[in-house]
């Protein structure tokens, strides 16, 4: 299987008999095929790669996406608890019930 031409190479000897659109529908294509060889170049990359490193890798991610989680759930906590606070002193709670 041969490469394709470099998507300069197509725009340019395509730019003269297409309109403004196809061209950039040429582009676009041109852009995905790039997106395309570089996510087949990552999965092959960790195709290659140990298990034990990629498991590695993902619970490190999983530790860091965990301490965020913690993080943003006692931020709105704090922000919750302050409204209820300088806007809930008034009886609040006793209209609930």
């Amino acid at each position: 299987m041969t490469d394709p031409p470099p998507p300069t190479a197509a725009k340019s000897h395509l730019s003269s008999s297409c309109t403004p659109l196809e061209q950039e529908v040429l582009d676009e294509y041109a852009r995905l095929l790039s997106n395309l060889q570089k996510l087949s170049t990552s999965v092959s990359t960790l195709a290659d790669r140990p298990t034990a490193e990629i498991l590695d890798g993902l619970r490190l991610l999983e530790r860091k996406t965990s301490l965020v989680c913690t993080l943003l759930k006692a931020s709105v906590y704090s922000i919750v608890l302050q409204q209820q606070i300088y806007g809930g002193d008034d009886g609040g709670g006793e209209e609930e019930g």
